[in-house]
């Protein structure tokens, strides 16, 4: 593609700041039109971001031969469905991660994908940001020596709108999101790690209920084999005080230890017997504006995107058997 014009299907929190605006700072790119289940909510978003085109249905917008390509920016429990129709529609498509729900809606978006020629492209965007490629760098340098072991600990208190039981965010509720936060931010964490240290192989996982707040589990812990060998460790709370709130991911090596945060940003550590390093680096203005260029430099045929549908099902493969959701 020349010029890639993207409709949206969907236009919730995550498109105001994090992704839309990078599709018109983008050459070669624009944000063409945009629908939602609620059709005044496309037309207030149209209005606020200068968007053409407001469609009364998905339906519509994949079916316009203005759009060139499909951002598909709902609750996970409705991606395969678009993804799939757009695909069949002859339109490339990139997706909110999780990829799907489920590991089988991810299969069959591959499925798909792969019977139209139709990419798919998957919004695990750390694997573009100059804060987690400075950490890729580092492993590719061999700036700790063999990498022995892996753990993350990510540990929150429950927000406000996690009280209200009478309307429960989505992310909480299983049969919308897959999963709870894990599902919805654990994903990201996991993802990375493949990306730094490739496939899994073997996968163990707990979760529980530790709050009772809303449906879906709230504490989670994993143990899991890389095909190297490499093993991690990972744990998960959403219902823990503030005092003890944790964003690390640890990368131990025979030499020293890499240390850095999945979504705080806080500077990377490089630990060695020569002392401590670190690197300071922010997030952009859009986190997932560097993903998004890759996406379409690759529609264009001038680069490849980091981030499609086999490596997006892996992660839903970890999860769904963290859950036990496979067996």
């Amino acid at each position: 593609m020349e010029s890639v014009r993207w409709g949206m299907i969907g236009c919730g929190d995550v498109t105001e700041k994090k992704s839309a605006p990078s599709f018109n700072k983008i050459n070669g790119s624009s944000l063409h039109g945009v629908t939602s289940r609620i059709k005044s909510r496309a037309s207030a978003y149209a209005e606020r971001h200068h968007v053409p085109k407001v469609y009364d249905s998905a339906d519509e917008l994949v079916g316009d031969p203005e759009i060139s390509a499909v951002y598909i920016a709902t609750p996970p429990s409705s991606h395969a469905a678009y993804a799939i129709m757009a695909m069949r529609a002859g339109k490339p498509v990139y997706v909110e991660k999780p990829m799907a729900s489920d590991y089988q809606g991810c299969l069959e978006m591959n499925q798909v994908s792969s019977e139209t020629g139709m990419p798919v492209f998957v919004a695990y965007y750390r694997r573009s940001m100059e804060y987690f490629l400075k950490v890729k760098e580092l492993l590719h340098n061999q700036a700790i020596g063999k990498v022995l072991m892996v753990q993350s600990s990510l540990i929150a208190p429950p927000g406000a709108e996690d009280m209200d039981r009478q309307n429960l965010p989505w992310r909480v509720l299983p049969e919308i999101s897959g999963g709870g936060y894990f599902y919805d931010m654990g994903c990201h964490e996991l993802d990375i790690l493949s990306y730094y240290f490739g496939p899994v192989r073997s996968v163990e996982g707990w979760h529980a209920n530790m709050g009772g707040l809303y449906p879906a589990e709230d504490t989670v812990t994993a143990s899991l084999v890389f095909e190297s060998g490499l093993l991690y460790a990972g744990t998960w709370c959403f219902v823990a005080s503030q005092d003890v709130a944790a964003d690390t991911i640890e990368i131990i090596g025979e030499r020293g230890q890499i240390r850095f945060s999945c979504f705080q940003f806080t500077p990377i550590e490089w630990l060695t017997e020569a002392g401590k390093q670190e690197f300071p680096i922010a997030a952009p203005e859009h986190v997932q504006m560097p993903m998004i260029r890759s996406v379409v430099e690759d529609l264009q045929g001038l680069g490849t995107s980091p981030s499609k549908g086999d490596s997006g099902a892996h992660v839903n493969w970890i999860m769904d058997k963290i859950l036990a959701k496979l067996k």
